[in-house]
Order: C-alpha cells, then sequence, then structure tokens
C-alpha cells in the first residue's frame, strides 16, 4: 500500500514540476489543427442491430481488478479536487466536482456567489456520495463526509458581454476549511478561448496558478498543489463575441456591500462629520476652559451697593436674586437657596416673620405681583396658598410644602435669564437635537442600505448625533453669561466678608444689613454677616427694629444680640422644612 501512494505521489509531483516549466496561459494559433469525429448516436442502426456502445470499459486482469494501462496516473490524494466545468450553448455553466475526503474527516466549501458586484447563481446542487450541497445565501455550501463524493450544479452569471468579446469567469476552489493537496481543472467552452487567466491563493492576490494550459481539443487544464484553507483558484477566458448568450450580473448599486462601500459621496459625508465633530470639540472644550476659569480665577469684591442722590442703593450682578445665587454657584437647588428666597420676599415686604410663643409665624403682607420672578410666585404660594394669610413655621415642618416645581421653576429662570444653557436635570436642546439627529441617520442608514445607496451618509450623521448627545451631556450647564455672573457671585461672596459696616451712614445700614442678608444665606456667610452687623442700631432710621422681623417683647426688639440667636434658630428650621419638602 505504502508503494502505491509513493508511486502515486511521484507522479503527481513529476506532473506538477513539468506543469511549472510551461510558460502559462498560451493562447494557440489561429490556424491550429482541430479534431472532429463522428460520435455514434443513440437509436436504432442502420446497418441492423443496437448501435455500438461509446462507454469505456476499463481492462481487467486474471484475477478480475481493472488494470491501470500505462501512463494512466495513480488514485487521486486525500485532500485533492478535481473539477470538470463546461460552458453550455445556452451560456450556462455546468460543474462537476469530484473530492475526496480523508478518512475519518469532512470537508466544508462555502463559496462565494457574489464577488464584488458580480453575482452568481447556482442552481440543482446535487451531491453524490457522503454529503450535502445547498444555496444559503450568498453562498454554495458543501458539506462532505470521508471517501470520494461527486457534486454537481449549474452556475448563471459566468460569462459577461464586453462588446468586441466575452468574458467568462468562475472561481474553480474557494472556501474549502481544509488545505487542498491537489487541485485539478479543466475548461470546455463551444468555441475555442483565449487570454486565459488563473490566479490562485488568498482573495485579491495576482498570484499565478502553477500550471495552465490547452491541450490539442481546446480545453484549457489547470492544476494548483497546495492551495491554503480559504484560498480560491479563479479562473477567467476570453470568448470570441455571441460564443453563448451572455448572463452575468451585477448589482453594485443593490447591494449591502456596495452601499456601505466607499464612495467619493459618501466619503465626503465622513469627512463633513470629522470636521463637524472637530469643531464641536473645540467648542467644547473652550467652554470646559472657561467655566473652570470663572470658578478659579481670582476676583475683586462686588459690592452690592451703589450710591444714589448721597443714599445707599441695592443693587445685584445682572439682577441675580438669592435663591438663584446658589443655583448658579453649584447648579442645583438646595434648601439653603429656598430659605434664601423666604427671606429676601421678608425683606422685600411680601412676607412678615414675627415669633410667637417659641415658634415663628409667616405672615402675608403684600400679595404676590408681577414684581416676583416666577420661582418666587411659586414659593411665595407654596408657604400662603390662596385664602391662607399666616403659618407657622412648626406646621411646615410638619406638613412640608411640595416644592417640586420650586425647583423646576429656579431652573427654568436660570435659563431664561441665559445663565444655564439647559436644566441640570434635563436633556437639554443639544442632547434631544442629537437624539433626533442620530434616530434620522440610523433610518437613512437601514434605507439606503436596503435600496443600495451610500449608506455611510446615514452613518455619517448617526455619528453626528451620537457626537451631539455626548457634547450635549459634557457642555457645562452655565452659558458664557452664567461663567461671568458666577465670577461675580464669587465677588459678593468676598464683599459679603470684607464689607465694613462704619462705612455705610448709620441710616442706612439697617437696609444695607437686611438687603445683603439672603445673599450671606444663599453664600453660606450668615454667620459672620449677622456678627458683622452685631452692633447694628436697628432704631436709628426712627423706627425700633427690623422692619421685617418682629417679636413679642419690646426690648428684645432693639437687641441685636438676641436678633441674631433667634434668627439663626430660625434659619435652622427652615432649611428642614425645605430638606423634607
Amino acid at each position: 500500500m505504502l508503494t502505491k501512494w509513493a508511486a502515486a505521489i511521484a507522479v503527481t509531483a513529476c506532473g506538477v514540476v513539468l506543469g511549472a516549466a510551461q510558460p502559462s496561459f498560451p493562447t494557440p494559433p489561429t490556424d491550429a489543427p482541430t479534431i472532429d469525429f463522428p460520435v455514434p448516436s443513440a437509436g436504432p442502426n442502420p446497418g441492423g442491430g443496437s448501435a455500438p456502445s461509446i462507454a469505456p470499459v476499463p481492462p481487467t486482469g486474471s484475477n478480475g481488478k481493472p488494470v491501470r494501462p500505462p501512463g494512466v496516473g495513480a488514485p487521486p490524494l486525500p485532500r485533492s479536487v478535481n473539477v470538470q466545468l463546461k460552458v453550455e450553448r445556452d451560456g450556462s455553466l455546468t460543474v462537476r466536482e469530484q473530492v475526496i475526503v480523508q478518512a475519518r474527516q469532512t470537508m466544508t466549501r462555502t463559496a462565494p456567489l457574489r464577488i464584488g458586484d458580480r453575482v452568481f447563481t447556482v442552481r440543482d446542487p446535487r451531491v453524490d456520495g457522503s454529503g450535502t450541497a445547498a444555496v444559503e445565501g450568498d453562498n454554495l455550501v458543501l458539506r462532505l463526509g470521508e471517501g470520494a463524493s461527486t457534486v454537481q450544479y449549474t452556475v448563471d452569471g459566468a460569462v459577461e458581454d464586453l462588446g468586441d468579446h466575452q468574458r467568462f469567469r468562475w472561481q474553480v476552489a474557494s472556501g474549502w476549511d481544509s488545505k487542498l493537496v491537489l487541485v485539478r481543472g479543466s475548461l470546455l467552452t463551444p468555441r475555442r478561448g483565449s487570454n486565459f487567466t488563473c490566479l490562485a491563493g488568498a482573495a485579491n492576490t495576482e498570484d499565478r496558478c502553477e500550471s495552465a494550459l490547452t491541450d490539442g481539443g481546446s480545453v484549457l487544464r489547470v492544476v494548483q498543489s497546495n492551495l491554503d484553507a480559504g484560498a480560491r483558484v479563479d479562473l477567467a477566458a476570453d470568448l470570441p463575441a455571441g460564443t453563448v448568450p451572455a448572463n452575468a450580473r451585477f448589482e453594485a448599486a443593490g447591494t449591502t456591500a456596495a452601499a456601505f462601500a466607499l464612495t467619493p459621496l459618501s466619503g465626503t459625508g465622513l469627512g463633513v462629520a470629522l470636521l463637524l465633530l472637530l469643531a464641536g470639540f473645540a467648542v467644547l472644550w473652550r467652554a470646559r476652559s472657561r467655566d473652570a476659569a470663572a470658578l478659579g480665577a481670582d476676583v475683586e469684591p462686588v459690592e452690592l451697593l451703589d450710591s444714589a442722590a448721597g443714599r445707599a442703593v441695592f443693587a445685584s450682578p445682572d439682577g441675580v436674586l438669592p435663591g438663584q445665587v446658589g443655583t448658579v454657584v453649584d447648579e442645583r437647588v438646595d434648601p439653603r437657596d429656598l430659605s434664601a428666597t423666604v427671606v429676601d420676599l421678608a425683606v422685600r415686604n411680601y412676607l412678615w416673620i414675627t415669633e410667637v410663643d417659641g415658634d415663628w409665624q409667616l405672615v402675608r403682607r403684600n400679595p404676590a405681583d408681577d414684581a416676583l420672578s416666577g420661582y418666587e410666585r411659586t414659593v411665595y404660594t407654596a408657604l400662603l396658598p390662596e385664602g391662607t394669610e399666616s403659618v407657622r413655621l412648626s406646621a411646615l415642618r410638619a406638613t412640608p410644602p411640595d416644592v417640586s416645581a420650586v425647583r423646576a421653576a429656579v431652573y427654568g429662570d436660570a435659563v431664561a435669564h441665559d445663565w444655564f444653557g439647559r436644566k441640570p436635570t434635563g436633556l437639554g436642546p443639544l442632547v434631544i437635537a442629537g437624539i433626533v439627529v442620530f434616530a434620522l441617520g440610523a433610518a437613512l442608514t437601514v434605507l439606503l442600505g436596503v435600496v443600495g445607496g451610500p449608506a455611510l451618509l446615514g452613518v455619517a450623521l448617526a455619528v453626528v448625533g451620537v457626537g451631539l448627545v455626548l457634547g450635549g451631556r459634557l457642555m457645562p450647564v452655565r452659558t458664557e453669561r452664567g461663567s461671568v455672573l458666577l465670577q461675580q457671585i464669587r465677588g459678593v461672596h468676598t464683599y459679603l466678608n470684607t464689607a465694613d459696616p462704619d462705612s455705610v451712614a448709620a441710616a442706612d445700614r439697617e437696609v444695607v444689613f437686611s438687603r445683603g442678608l439672603p445673599y450671606a444665606v444663599a453664600l453660606d456667610d450668615a454667620e459672620q454677616w449677622l456678627t458683622r452687623f452685631g452692633a447694628l442700631d436697628s432704631a436709628a432710621d426712627g423706627a425700633p427694629g427690623l422692619y421685617w422681623y418682629a417679636t413679642q417683647d419690646p426690648v428684645a426688639a432693639t437687641d441685636q444680640q438676641r436678633f441674631t440667636e433667634q434668627f439663626r434658630a430660625f434659619l435652622t428650621g427652615l432649611d428642614e422644612v425645605f430638606a423634607k419638602a
């Protein structure tokens, strides 16, 4: 047995060497003789009797076994393929593959039927032997078991019309999951072919087959040994014009692969998307740098007072209110921000705070009018609903008001003043726009992929949408105007820590103290602000006590130290109310 295999290998190696020594793809001379001989037809014999048979019968020896005539090759090697191709007169290609699979092993071929924009169709695949053959999607799939199997099928789309000639193309071998020891193929066409091209190796490589020669009968025979798994033997030939009906099919504009191919149009779209992303990154970088500078840069004190006609007039930077100050700084509405709003409403004569039996009472003093901002009216209504003239702090502790609308109103006011580009708790216009753009890009990608258009344009649009979403989430909540205000608020904080009460006229000190107190509360500077104005004479303006705060003890009305202690307790209780709300 080993001797037979050794002989087979030797014969095969000699054939390969001799084939390699010949020039590839010789074009036969036009005057080459042809050999035509009559083939007996089936049916009655004119001379009587049945028609002679042309089926070859191998000779047998004395033992009854077939005898291999001299010159006949050895049995095929395992993992070898012999392919016979015949171009029929209707333009179809009939294929017969003889595959030898090694014992106790299997071989699978997944042959692509879509190569670039060229589309082939396989019909009537069948297997004589151990295995199956079927068309699965864009592939011809052969699954073969051990031993010898013969696969037959018909291919449409192998002949292309190029005007003055036709072009045949088919991959003799491709997509095998095993390395092939030997591939032999033959191509028979109705008329003599020319300009044969046989490529072997991985897809898109230009390596020639080991041997591709035509015999005297104009049959092209190719040989390739040691073909790697997944590699192909790609065979092409020119045929005279009109040899057979051309049936090549191309679907460059209607295939998914073509839809996602990089074209000048889709490349331009991707380039524009990249430029937009780079521009967006630059804007994001600038905005975050600006916001970081607003938080860390050195600032000068910003006074809350302005002198007009010799009197101190209160003026906050950009009209910011106490309840908005803390929100601009930390981008959230804290209980202390709402407490500062209540104090500010009292200072501005909308509420009156009075001590009652160890408790505090908020009393309606003036109705909410158009001078109040949206969130201030919401706070006012939450504390004193329509028909309620007063409420005690202890009652608010027991049943805290719903301030969810207040928080939303504070954020809304910040956006309306262009201090915030979006609500910190919301998506924001950039994110919403990004979601819409991404959805449009995804839908466009699917649509163009189905109809075969430049689907990469949809991908580019979707990428821009993703960039908008990420940019919208990373973009600082504060706008450029908000960053400027933040620096001014930090200057107000510096002023509250350095203001000298003695520099203010005695008659104006109560107003300065009262108007500045809500800002000190919002910025957590209430303690030092109360201490700084501890020597305040609230009767210096002609009326004892603070005009917005009352006590039942007439002596305590002018005692600033006692007010400081009571106000601290009131503020703590008010913070608890809003922390529970």
